[in-house]
């Protein structure tokens, strides 16, 4: 990403950009290239966010048919039906995000997330997997760590007004001010396999409350067999049943996770706008710093709740064993 300079043209469209971050950091977004997978509501605005950005190129794969479910907080599908007869999210986004700007390369990428090679990633500088199951978020952030080169992984979930992020930059290093001089900091990120398997006895009890009730979603659908989303109230009591079952093999107290946040989570599927906003926009933020070097990054969890209107970023790792 350490490329020729800025073109004129470049320069011109990003100029209040530049002020802000730099001519040296827009070089590098201008040369990052990014693949993002599974495009609802959340992801649309980080598409969105990050094409404004001036980004280099983004790949988009979500082979889903455009229906009404697809249709729900997604504003880069148009309410038309006849705009999006017969064609995939990917297609249509695709279309509506070269029109925020043409400057920016996107295109579709298709075929079965997990089925790529580790080949495949090489080519991208981020990776995002928008709304995967467990198994899948696995498979891609174990073949990102196997590249030579550092690929920034990303992992986003949205449920009714409730959010996660999932971070994992590797070995990573970046520039930070302090007082009056700049100087180097490293960070070393858990991979998601690692960040999900620890152990919750030794997590402080102040941790979001949303990290142990996403896993328990996460086990719920892998045990029975549902995709992202297929939950409904009926199955509240199996969801509680799975609850208590983790919350005995790990030590824990049931009241780590309140049965009314399991609940919201299991009943609205569909996401709520205005926190798709948010979530979408601190991923953004999450993936211009980690491709401009500039900033805390966050590590590794972020947590957004609509209800409470708090956003938390909590560390996810075996510190809390050793």
């Amino acid at each position: 990403m350490d490329g020729e300079e800025l073109t004129e043209q470049e320069t011109a469209l990003y100029d209040r950009q530049i002020r802000v971050w730099g001519a040296n950091a827009q070089r590098r977004l201008t040369k990052a290239h990014i693949f993002v997978s599974g495009i609802k509501g959340t992801v649309a605005e980080f598409c969105k966010n990050i094409v404004l950005a001036g980004v280099g190129s983004v790949t988009l794969m979500d082979g889903r048919l455009v229906n009404e479910e697809a249709l729900n907080a997604n504003f880069l599908i148009p309410p038309d039906q006849n705009a999006y007869s017969g064609k995939t999210v990917a297609e249509i986004c695709c279309e509506s995000l070269k029109d925020f700007n043409p400057m920016v390369r996107v295109s579709v990428e298709k075929g079965d997330l997990s089925t790529l090679g580790t080949d495949f990633f090489e080519q991208f500088d981020v990776v995002v997997i928008g709304y995967g199951s467990p198994a899948t978020k696995k498979y891609v952030n174990e073949k990102c760590r196997k590249l030579v080169k550092r690929v920034a992984f990303y992992t986003v979930d949205c449920r009714d007004s409730c959010g996660e992020i999932f971070v994992d930059l590797q070995d990573y290093k970046y520039m930070k001010k302090k007082l009056e001089e700049t100087v180097e900091c490293e960070l070393n990120f858990p991979s998601f396999q690692e960040a999900i398997s620890v152990p919750w006895k030794p997590i402080p009890r102040r941790t979001a409350k949303l990290y142990f009730a996403m896993r328990v979603i996460e086990v719920f659908e892998e045990s029975e067999g549902r995709k992202h989303g297929e939950c409904s109230l009926l199955d509240l009591a199996r969801v509680l049943e799975i609850k208590k079952q983790l919350c005995e093999a790990n030590s824990v107290s049931e009241s780590h996770i309140p049965d009314s946040l399991l609940g919201r989570l299991i009943t609205g599927t569909t996401e709520f706008p205005p926190a798709c906003a948010i979530v979408g926009g601190i991923l953004a933020q999450e993936v211009i710093k980690a491709v401009s070097g500039k900033g805390d990054p966050l590590k590794n969890f972020f947590y957004y709740d609509g209800e409470d209107g708090k956003g938390v970023m909590e560390d996810i790792s075996n510190s809390f064993t050793s």
